[in-house]
């Protein structure tokens, strides 16, 4: 059985800090091929299992340094069935290799976990189609069935929990989340935004959140924000009428965003898919704003790290801004 699977750390609300965009660090920083943006290829040999875990072990050996909580995230955004079949991969070769990924954490959490610094691992799961793009939708109930597979084969190994990364559209969000309670695992619902705060479909990031919950009673142990910059959504904080208004009110909805995975790039989303280099961004400044937001009225935050764009040098300014956040309200 999981470690952590009845008592997240995460929820005692210390800094719990996770890795950076780990297909673009390994495509444009590592000259990697991932077809289909799947990490998970690299499983196939020894030398590309090796990559992940030095990889991960980059993150793990930051963590330490800051003697922080780790969330070690598996290489599997891209391992469910239908990507999976478009990378000829059988049903019984994907389980194997969604189990190896989880395999490979369990091992870095053994060389690097300490008493006071936690590392918990997740099963990670990505939406059926574009992660930009919300389109061919699922109803609820189609979407429980089709993640059903990759979480139980997650709740038969060592994970934590399984992690829903950049969903784009609610009814998929809450069909993952269905999935994840009929077979006991805990959740986390991490949406992308575009850059007028919404959801890619046009929905509001508060009635994601709530419709989520309503539809599975709470279910998710939190969620996150994760594959947009911070400015995408800042002008979203900043807009009294709305975000900073429920603040003030203490709107349950903002009290459930914990996480936070943002993009190096101001671009948008069309944008990037057209750029032909990484855009990594400032760095320093990208912590900035990760403690702002912080500040500003996200009070329940402190999973940080970061997603396209992003590696280890930005998720060490992020805990350079942050975590001094943490130790002085100690």
């Amino acid at each position: 059985m999981a470690k952590y699977r009845t008592a997240l750390p995460q929820l005692g609300g210390d800094f719990f800090m996770a890795d950076g965009g780990i297909e673009t660090t390994l495509i444009f920083l590592e000259g990697q091929d991932l077809p289909e943006l799947a990490a998970f290829y690299l499983l196939r040999t020894p030398e590309g299992e090796e990559r992940l875990r030095n990889y991960f072990r980059r993150y793990a050996e930051l963590a330490r340094r800051f003697n922080t909580g780790l969330i070690l995230e598996s290489a599997t955004w891209r391992a469910s069935p239908d990507w999976g079949a478009k990378l000829g991969y059988s049903a019984e070769e994907l389980a194997d290799a969604n189990r190896r990924a989880i395999g490979l954490l369990e091992e870095i959490r053994g060389e690097y976990e300490a008493p006071e610094a936690p590392i918990v691992i997740s099963g990670c799961v990505g939406p059926r189609g574009d992660g930009y793009v919300a389109a061919n939708f699922m109803a609820p109930e189609e979407a429980r069935n089709y993640h059903q597979t990759q979480i139980e084969t997650f709740s038969d190994t060592p994970a934590d929990l399984v992690s829903a990364i950049t969903m784009n559209y609610i009814e998929e969000a809450i069909g993952f989340t269905q999935a994840a309670k009929d077979s006991g695992m805990p959740a986390v619902v991490s949406f992308t935004t575009e850059t007028d705060g919404t959801l890619p479909s046009g929905q509001r990031l508060q009635d994601a959140i709530e419709r989520v919950d309503e539809a599975t009673e709470g279910y998710p142990a939190y969620f996150m924000i994760n594959c947009a910059h911070p400015s995408h959504f800042a002008h979203v904080c900043a807009r009294p009428r709305h975000f900073e208004e429920a603040v003030a009110r203490r709107e349950p909805w903002v009290d459930r965003i914990r996480g936070l995975r943002a993009n190096a790039s101001r671009l948008s989303h069309a944008e990037l898919e057209e750029q032909k280099e990484l855009d990594i961004g400032d760095p320093a400044e990208l912590g900035r704003e990760y403690a702002e937001l912080r500040r500003k009225g996200l009070r329940q935050l402190n999973v940080m790290g970061g997603c396209c764009g992003t590696d280890h040098r930005h998720v060490e300014a992020i805990a350079s801004a942050c975590v001094p956040l943490f130790r002085t309200a100690a």
